[in-house]
């Protein structure tokens, strides 16, 4: 069984900033992607930051400059460092990976439960 525990969600007022955690663990054989995804009220869920194997990383335009991502291979954890807040970055953040259980095992797509983070004054 694999899981991926979030912390770091909270209340944050505009300008300031919050980091996310996600730890993968369970049987992981390898890690194709993993990272951030948030879904707004009303809204589709959307990419925020990822990695992809092989060291690319990935952010949506509304967040560069701004977010952050990093990892640790050794924890299987990503990091999301969330800098000069908006309200707009209101929303439910889901960590994601894509990952294979076994070498001879398709690679699937596993979600967190979501963390709730919000920007307000």
């Amino acid at each position: 069984q694999v899981q991926l525990v979030e912390s770091g969600g909270g209340l944050v007022q505009p300008g300031g900033s919050l980091r996310l955690s996600c730890a993968a663990s369970g049987t992981i054989f390898s890690i194709n992607a993993m990272g951030w995804y948030r879904q707004a009220p009303g809204k589709e869920r959307e990419l925020v930051a990822r990695f992809i194997s092989g060291g690319t990383t990935n952010y949506a335009d509304s967040v560069k400059g701004r977010f952050t991502i990093s990892r640790d291979n050794a924890k299987n954890t990503v990091y999301l460092q969330m800098n000069s807040l908006k309200p707009e970055d209101t929303a439910v953040y889901y960590c994601y990976a894509n990952l294979r259980k076994s070498a001879g095992y398709a690679s699937y797509n596993y979600w967190g439960q979501g963390t709730q983070v919000t920007v307000s004054s």
